[in-house]
C-alpha cells in the first residue's frame, strides 16, 4: 500500500495562535495524550479503509509517525508514511487537512481543559452535561443564529449497497427542504446522508450548509470521519458522544445498522422514556429501503417485548419512501421550534432534557461489569434501557475497538444475565444481525463476542 511523507499546514483550525497555545500544542508530544493523537490522526488520514479491522490497519501502517513542528506563526503537522489515499497529486485533501487539526483541538482541549479543570465536575449529571456544551461550544459546532433543522443520522458503517444508496436518497430529500445533516461521520449510513445532503444544498444554492462529525476516540479507528464533514468534534467517551447526539440533534432517523446502532436506539429511547421528557417534542424515524423492512420488524418486536408499547411510540417506521421521510423531519422541526420559543429553551443545544447518571458515566466493558448487568424487565423500562444499551456497548467493544478485542481473545466470550424473556429477543436479534453480515462487511467470518446466560 503506498505511503507519503508530507508536512502539513492549517488552513482554518488552529491557524491563529499565540506562542503560550504553539508550547501547549507541542507538549502534546511529551505526554501521555501524544499516542492517542497519532492513533486518531492515523484514522483521518486512513478514511478511504473500508475495512474495519483494527489489527491490519496497524500491520498496514506501522511507519506511520507524526510530529507536532511549533513554529512562531502557529503549527506545522510533520507526516511520515502517512496513506497516500488521503493526497491528490501530491495536496491533502482539505477536509481531510482540517480533521487532522481538529483532532489536535479536541484532543487537547479535553485533556487540559475538561478532564482536570476543577470547574467540570464529571461525577455528577450536571456537571457532565456541561463538559459536553464546552466540548462543542469550543469546537463551534453550535450555531445559535440558526433556527432547528439539524438532523441526526444513524446507521451501520457497513451495510450494503442498496441501503447505502437509500441513506443517500434519503439525505438529498432532507437538503431540498433546507435541513441539515450531522452523523457519527464514518462511512455507510453515516456518509450517505451527507453525500446527498450535499448534491440538493447545490442545487438549492444554499452555501451554509452544515455536515457536523460527532465521534471519540475509541471508536475513530474503525469509523474515521468522511471528508464530506465540514464540522468535527470529538468527544471523549461513547456517552459524551451520545449526549452530544441527542443536545444538538432537532430529530434522529436510524437506518439499518449492527450493535452499534441498537445501542444508540436504547440509549434515546432510555432518555425519552424517562417521565420528565414525555412532553418535549423530540422526532424519531427508522427508515429503510423495502428490503429492509424484515430489519425493523425485528427492532421493533424486541423493543416491544423488553421496553414495551410506551418505548413504540416514540418513533415513526417509514420504509421506502425518502420523500416522505423528509417531509416528516420538516414539519416536526417546526414543531420543536415552536416548543422551545414556548418554554425559552435554547435552539442549539437542548437543556430541557432530563438525562440521568446512568447514561452519562462511562461504561467500561470488562468480563466483570458485563455480567453484572441488569438486564431484568423488573425495573422502570428507562433503567432497563440504560443496562440494555451498556450491553450493546461491550458487544460494539468486543467486536471493533482494540482493548475489547484483545480481552475477549484473552479471557473468552462476555456473559450476558437476566430474564428469559429478554435474553432470547436479544439472542434472536443479534444472531439475525450476524446472519445479516451486520456485525461485519460481508465475506468476513464473524465470531461471537458474547453469549447469554438465562
Amino acid at each position: 500500500m503506498k505511503v507519503i511523507n508530507a508536512s502539513i499546514a492549517p488552513k482554518k483550525t488552529l491557524k491563529v495562535l499565540s506562542r503560550l497555545e504553539v508550547n501547549r500544542l507541542k507538549s502534546v508530544s511529551d505526554d501521555g495524550i501524544y499516542e492517542l493523537f497519532k492513533r486518531c490522526a492515523f484514522a483521518v488520514l486512513n478514511c478511504g479503509n473500508t475495512s474495519d479491522d483494527v489489527f491490519e490497519s496497524q500491520r498496514d501502517y506501522k511507519a506511520f509517525d507524526i510530529d507536532i513542528v511549533p513554529m512562531d506563526r502557529g503549527i506545522i503537522l510533520k507526516l511520515q508514511n502517512a496513506p497516500a489515499s488521503a493526497f491528490v497529486d501530491g495536496e491533502i485533501i482539505y477536509g481531510i487537512r482540517e480533521h487532522l487539526f481538529t483532532v489536535l483541538r479536541d484532543i487537547l482541549y479535553i485533556n487540559e481543559e475538561v478532564s482536570t479543570h476543577p470547574r467540570f465536575d464529571l461525577d455528577s449529571s450536571e456537571g457532565i452535561t456541561n463538559a459536553v456544551f464546552h466540548i462543542l461550544r469550543n469546537a463551534q459546532v453550535l450555531a445559535p443564529s440558526s433556527d432547528p433543522n439539524l438532523i441526526i443520522c444513524w446507521g451501520g458503517h457497513s451495510i450494503g449497497r442498496v441501503e447505502y444508496d437509500y441513506t443517500k436518497e434519503v439525505g438529498y430529500e432532507l437538503g431540498l427542504r433546507g435541513l441539515d445533516i450531522g452523523t457519527g461521520c464514518g462511512p455507510g449510513a453515516m456518509k450517505g446522508p451527507m453525500k446527498g445532503a450535499t448534491i440538493a444544498h447545490a442545487k438549492q444554492h444554499r452555501k451554509e450548509g452544515r455536515y457536523v462529525g460527532i465521534t471519540e476516540p475509541g471508536i475513530i479507528a474503525a469509523e474515521a470521519p468522511n471528508p464530506i464533514v465540514n464540522e468535527l468534534v470529538i468527544l471523549p467517551d461513547i456517552e459524551k458522544r451520545l449526549e452530544a447526539f441527542v443536545r444538538l440533534a432537532h430529530g434522529i432517523i436510524v437506518f439499518p445498522g449492527g450493535v452499534g446502532t441498537a445501542e444508540e436506539i436504547l440509549y434515546l429511547l432510555g432518555i425519552l422514556l424517562h417521565p420528565n421528557n414525555r412532553d418535549i417534542p423530540f422526532p424519531v424515524v427508522f427508515t429503510g429501503p423495502k428490503d429492509s423492512a424484515d430489519y425493523f420488524k425485528q427492532i421493533n418486536e424486541f423493543i416491544e417485548v423488553t421496553l414495551g408499547e410506551e418505548a413504540q411510540k416514540l418513533y415513526t417506521i417509514i420504509i421506502d419512501d425518502p420523500a416522505e421521510v423528509a417531509r416528516y423531519m420538516r414539519r416536526a422541526t417546526h414543531e420543536v421550534r415552536d416548543f422551545r420559543k414556548k418554554t425559552n429553551d435554547a435552539f442549539f443545544f437542548n437543556w430541557a432534557l432530563t438525562i440521568e447518571s446512568s447514561f452519562q458515566h462511562p461504561f467500561k466493558p470488562t468480563h466483570e461489569n458485563m455480567a453484572k448487568l441488569n438486564l431484568s424487565a423488573d425495573q422502570p423500562a428507562h433503567q432497563l434501557a440504560a443496562d440494555l444499551r451498556r450491553a450493546f456497548s461491550g458487544i460494539v467493544a468486543g467486536n471493533v475497538k482494540e482493548d475489547g478485542i484483545l480481552a475477549v481473545r484473552e479471557h473468552g466470550p462476555y456473559e450476558l444475565r437476566g430474564d428469559k424473556n429478554i435474553l432470547e429477543p436479544l439472542s434472536n436479534l443479534l444472531q439475525a444481525m450476524v446472519d445479516q453480515h451486520r456485525m461485519k462487511l460481508p465475506g468476513t467470518t464473524y465470531k461471537p463476542c458474547f453469549k447469554l446466560c438465562v
